[in-house]
């Protein structure tokens, strides 16, 4: 009774602990949820898990492009067959610039009977290679001066990947964007070659009609394409118009 008491040895041995060597993350490499957007809006928290588990997100990073849209313009070149070498090109609201990327690869820019690629962005771009950036408001009169000036041959293809800010309201995203698609083909009708080619993102709705109507008028084709790297909840889709008509 009056001995002392025995110490308690520790059931884990410090040696045997060293050579388990460190502990492996849980899920492969993944960050758990709880970790990834700790302390966000449950909103922004949503946003990053979406990011985080999102192939072409990670495709875009490792084959360095500025966004996992550029897979979307792959693929519609890959269907439709828009750029080739020598092809001169207009990128509209080009920010961040994945579709210039793709765009001045397709068209073979700054190589022997290479095209060229202009990207249109109210904001600054980084420099690309292969890529003359204009920063000016698409919907500016001078913008079309601009480009006459850049290209006084005339272009070849016109894309657009523009969309405003989601407002949540789907009717309202909807009008939004199809009335950047509608300024898109404004300025595509004054800078396009006969032949040329028009991309722009709409949404499903009422107010593509008129749109649709307008490009049937003008190109000799048009479809509407949704990529697989657009995301299944997205309304997005793209209008895909080839062959302008020669004005009458």
């Amino acid at each position: 009774m009056g001995g002392k008491a025995k110490s308690r040895k520790s059931r884990r041995d410090p040696k045997s602990a060293e050579k388990r060597g460190p502990k492996r993350p849980s899920r492969g490499s993944r960050p758990s949820k709880r970790a990834i957007g700790s302390g966000l809006k449950e909103s922004s928290a949503r946003w990053l898990r979406r990011q985080a588990n999102d192939p072409f997100v990670r495709a875009a990073k490792a084959q360095g492009y500025r966004s996992r849209a550029a897979f979307k313009l792959s693929e519609i070149d890959d269907r439709f067959k828009i750029f080739a070498r020598g092809r001169d090109v207009v990128d509209l609201g080009a920010a961040p610039g994945g579709w210039s990327q793709v765009a001045a690869e397709r068209v073979k820019a700054n190589t022997s009977n290479g095209g060229s690629v202009l990207a249109v962005d109210l904001n600054p771009l980084d420099a690309i290679p292969g890529v003359t950036i204009v920063c000016m408001d698409v919907e500016s009169d001078a913008v079309v001066k601009e480009i006459r000036r850049m290209a006084p041959g005339g272009i070849d293809v016109v894309v657009s990947d523009m969309a405003p800010p989601a407002t949540g309201h789907r009717e309202t995203d909807h009008v939004r964007t199809v009335a950047l698609a509608d300024a898109a083909l404004v300025l595509a009708l004054e800078v396009l070659k006969p032949g040329g080619a028009f991309v722009a993102k709409v949404t499903q709705g009422g107010s593509a009609k008129e749109l649709l109507t307008a490009l049937q008028s003008r190109f000799a084709s048009v479809r509407h394409f949704k990529p697989k790297a657009s995301r299944k909840e997205s309304p997005e889709t793209y209008v895909v118009a080839s062959g302008l008509k020669s004005p009458k």
